[in-house]
């Protein structure tokens, strides 16, 4: 379904994501785990993307891209907030597009687009993490985004996770 190619004379429209879009943002989400070699750590269902993204306790947006009327992309994000500079941001946590689109111009509206939500909300910058390996990383350089060298990201998940949380360390 996330194939659809995309035609000279076809124009890509984005909107926010619905309920009823859950199972394209899984489709779409576990393709880009997969492409990063992650899709074994794939574990979200249906059901956590309409709780955690349309339910009481909204957890993250999500804009599709669409072509024809079929998903050619997504870009899923939430609010940060930086100490330091006391600074309210976006950051965009996930970045989808289908492979027979990469290049056509999909991937820069969607950031486009949140990066004027963040605008609009009063932030002042957009933040995400990319896979070392991921050959995108030139997409988001354009951008002007920055690698920060001195960060690292950490993760503490699973059984791990538990121990701390029970105060077994």
């Amino acid at each position: 379904m996330i194939e659809a190619e995309l035609k000279a004379e076809s124009k890509v429209t984005l909107r926010p994501a619905a309920p009823d879009d859950a199972p394209i943002m899984l489709e779409m989400v576990t393709a880009l785990a997969e492409y990063q070699d992650q899709g074994a750590s794939m574990t979200a269902t249906v059901e956590d993307f309409r709780r955690n993204g349309f339910g009481p306790d909204r957890q993250f947006e999500c804009i599709l891209a669409e072509q024809d009327g079929a998903p050619v992309g997504l870009a899923i994000f939430f609010p940060t907030y930086a100490t330091w500079d006391a600074n309210r941001g976006l950051y965009i946590q996930d970045l989808f597009v289908a492979e027979s689109v990469r290049g056509r111009g999909v991937g820069i509206s969607l950031v486009q687009e949140v990066a004027q939500i963040a605008k609009q909300r009063g932030c002042g910058h957009l933040q995400l993490n990319v896979v070392h390996a991921n050959p995108a990383r030139n997409f988001y350089d354009r951008f002007g985004f920055v690698h920060v060298d001195d960060l690292l990201t950490y993760r503490l998940s699973g059984e791990r996770f538990e121990r701390l949380a029970r105060g077994d360390v």
